[in-house]
């Protein structure tokens, strides 16, 4: 079976147990090949819905993980998203798919902070090689802090379990009637995903479901 007929069979499963319901994020896990974001060793569980590591206790999320956050986040096209935790590259180039298309009149584009220098180099290069170069930024640097430079952001993901309290400067950074995804609780355990809605200065919160992640280390995270 070859990798493509695997990632329909995922997507496929994805969406029978409704995870996968929004036509944008459907094409987009289409369209991005997991297996070229994933370890040599592990292209071969790149479709199964798991997460798998990519060394220095860093992994990629599990696909249904990827979906929902997605989901959650309703990027549109034309869209500046902010990520933080680049990880593998998978995820900011499902976003990047979405919000900045090939040949899109109104392109939008994918900031993407990554704390290890050596992970944010292979990122770039699974993001080149599978043309996602031009609509996404990889930048090394605490994760917490954001990324003034570019600010404010449509939407932003994180995609590290933050201490309860939610880094100030991501909330600060994000547009009025932006949206944050991001996952808060304990270092290990104990974590929920939650979806920040900004309204003014007032900032609507919802808790989504219990998840697992790798604790955001940072200024504003864990030490």
């Amino acid at each position: 079976m070859d990798y493509e007929d695997k990632r329909i069979k995922l997507i496929e499963r994805l969406k029978k147990r409704d995870i996968l319901t929004k036509p944008s994020v459907i094409k987009a896990m289409l369209k991005v090949p997991r297996h070229e974001f994933v370890p040599e060793g592990a292209i071969d569980s790149a479709y199964i819905d798991s997460p798998l590591s990519i060394g220095l206790d860093q992994t990629i999320s599990a696909p249904h993980m990827n979906a929902m956050m997605c989901e959650a986040l309703n990027l549109k096209e034309g869209e500046k998203v902010l990520e933080v935790g680049t990880g593998s590259g998978y995820h900011a180039a499902l976003c990047a798919e979405i919000v900045a298309p090939i040949n899109s009149s109104n392109p939008g584009h994918v900031y993407t902070i990554e704390r290890h220098k050596n992970l944010a180099e292979k990122a770039r290069i699974s993001l080149r090689k599978t043309n996602y170069e031009t609509r996404v930024s990889v930048i090394v640097g605490d994760g917490t802090l954001g990324y003034e430079e570019n600010a404010p952001y449509d939407k932003i993901l994180v995609t590290a379990s933050s201490p309860k309290k939610i880094p100030p400067p991501l909330k600060g950074q994000l547009k009025d009637g932006g949206i944050l995804c991001i996952p808060a609780g304990s270092r290990e355990w104990g974590q929920d995903l939650y979806i920040i809605l900004k309204k003014g200065n007032e900032f609507e919160v919802e808790k989504v479901s219990g998840v697992r992640f790798v604790p955001l280390i940072g200024k504003y995270g864990f030490d």
